[in-house]
């Protein structure tokens, strides 16, 4: 009989699957704050996420313990933080609220955030299957974490002026939204422009650093109003683009 082949790689790291578990536990804290009504707690915890999502690849980058299980471990964190968290935050903010309108209305509601959430898994799964093959300066569709960051923006700035249960159907609409572009074909930058060589170190140019110190500072002073427009003006970038490319610019040959 033969022996069943092994794994190449069964090594698994602490520091970065920590960090990602780190992602995972404020995603996970986003659904309980959500559930008791501390919207402001929740979006903050996504963003948390977002920050540890950041981190973590390329701490086992540049530590040189990146694994398979480590990918694999990513991607179901970022399902519950950039899937199941913004989702469940925009429904008891918002879409709840949609049953006062009538039966149908309210099951419309609670469909938009399972829509949300199955596009986010969508996405992740696609990603995870062109590693490798697509581009590494663009992203194909929306990712989930500036989907969520776009979802979780919008509830923080507009909580502190209206109730989620007079927007909810601008919640419908950017919950629909997000969703749909995560699983759209329109291109994204992923900020690691420049040649392909310089892809493969994360190489940024120059005014990628100029743009991450305006953002900032513009956090720094609005806070969750500058989130809320750096998160659209990117989520817009890719139909723009899209439409860029048909209207003004000429097919080449």
């Amino acid at each position: 009989m033969d022996n069943p082949v092994t794994p190449k790689n069964k090594h698994i790291y602490l520091l970065p699957n920590l960090l990602t578990t780190c992602g995972m536990f404020a995603g996970f804290y986003a659904i309980l704050a959500a559930a008791n009504g501390q919207f402001e707690h929740a979006c903050i915890a996504v963003f948390i996420a977002a920050l540890f999502d950041g981190v973590d690849g390329r701490v086992a980058r540049l530590t040189g313990t990146s694994s398979e299980f480590g990918v694999q471990y990513d991607s179901l964190a970022d399902l519950v933080s950039f899937g199941v968290a913004p989702a469940l935050v925009m429904y008891h903010w918002a879409l709840v609220n949609m049953k006062a309108d009538g039966t149908m209305l309210g099951k419309i509601g609670w469909a938009a955030a399972f829509l949300y959430m199955a596009c986010a898994a969508l996405r992740l799964a696609r990603f995870n299957t062109q590693v490798g093959i697509v581009d590494k300066r663009w992203f194909i569709g929306l990712n989930s974490p500036s989907s969520a960051g776009m979802m979780m923006a919008f509830v923080w700035s507009m909580n502190e002026f209206w109730s989620g249960e007079s927007l909810r159907y601008f919640a419908l609409a950017i919950t629909v939204s997000c969703g749909l572009l995560m699983v759209s074909r329109f291109k994204y930058t992923s900020f690691k422009g420049g040649p392909k060589e310089d892809v493969k170190n994360d190489r940024v140019p120059f005014w990628v650093i100029l743009l991450i110190v305006a953002i900032l500072i513009a956090l720094f002073v609005l806070r969750e109003k500058a989130l809320l427009a750096v998160a659209a003006l990117y989520a817009l970038s890719g139909p723009a683009m899209w439409l860029y490319s048909k209207i003004v610019r000429k097919p080449v040959e």
